[in-house]
């Protein structure tokens, strides 16, 4: 699988994130602890919010661990909004068009998880996005394919609703075929202004998903740490699993709900796939 985390609040370095963590991403590309695989070397992406509406994406398919160019970047880079990526593959091919966060005009999409049975289900997902979208499809992930789904499906105007459309549609077309639990699936998405992170699987067995502590309960526990003395009072992360063993600066989300952020409002709320009509694709 993967793991990723996503950043909202006052403009940091990446690098304060993605490498200075005890456990930071780029330890969990070697040693991850929660993930499927305790190597993540299958690629990496950032994508970060500037001056612009539309987001910028670095990615390349070399393991984040030894990449000189995102050490560079991270170090100079600020963001009030970020993802990190470090994949690894389940079975598409290891490409930078492969490779997480997915861009769409002001729209940024990772995922950790799968869609089980995907090559016998594919073509029949493909047919079902919006055929003004699939021209923007660059590479071979079910990933990309839940996120341009999930455009097609109101993600402008609804992004839960569009999610939960976009996981019954692919639990639908799974069970069709046979696919007892089609949806794995944490996956994080943002505007530039709101931050939503989903985690459900079909089975109810979804893989690891934490946020942050609100920022001023860790100003007590922690007054000497220099990360929590620079984050502002709107600060959240949400991470696949925990950038350190700090108690009380992680709470798990909980199976089959999603998080959302806005200007340091944060709430978790229930989620369940949402039914809707697939038709039948011939032969």
């Amino acid at each position: 699988m993967c793991r990723w985390l996503a950043y909202s609040g006052s403009p940091i370095l990446l690098e304060d994130i993605v490498y200075k963590p005890s456990h930071s991403l780029i330890e969990q590309s070697l040693h991850a602890k929660l993930g499927v695989e305790t190597t993540n070397g299958d690629g990496f992406g950032i994508g970060w919010y500037g001056h612009r509406s539309t987001p910028a994406v670095f990615r390349d398919v070399g393991p984040a661990w030894s990449n000189r160019n995102l050490r560079e970047l991270t170090s100079h880079i600020r963001s009030r909004m970020f993802f990190a990526h470090i994949r690894a593959s389940t079975g598409s091919a290891t490409q930078q068009t492969n490779c997480h966060p997915f861009r769409y005009g002001r729209w940024l999409w990772m995922h950790n998880g799968m869609i089980d049975g995907f090559s016998a289900i594919r073509r029949e997902l493909a047919l079902a996005v919006a055929p003004a979208l699939f021209p923007s499809i660059e590479g071979s992930t079910d990933s990309e394919v839940m996120f341009f789904l999930a455009l097609g499906l109101g993600l402008a105007e609804d992004p839960p609703g569009a999610v939960a459309r976009m996981a019954g549609l692919v639990e639908e077309v799974g069970w069709r075929h046979g696919v007892e639990h089609p949806v794995q699936m944490t996956v994080a998405v943002c505007d530039g202004t709101r931050m939503w992170a989903f985690r459900y699987s079909t089975e109810h067995r979804s893989r690891s998903l934490f946020h942050s502590t609100d920022i001023e309960g860790l100003k007590e526990l922690y007054p000497d740490s220099p990360l929590v003395r620079r984050a502002s009072e709107e600060a959240r992360l949400v991470v696949s699993e925990p950038l350190g063993d700090v108690p009380g600066a992680w709470n798990e989300v909980p199976e089959s709900s999603y998080a959302v952020v806005e200007h340091g409002r944060y709430e978790i709320r229930p989620f369940a796939p949402a039914r809707v009509p697939v038709p039948a694709v011939g032969a």
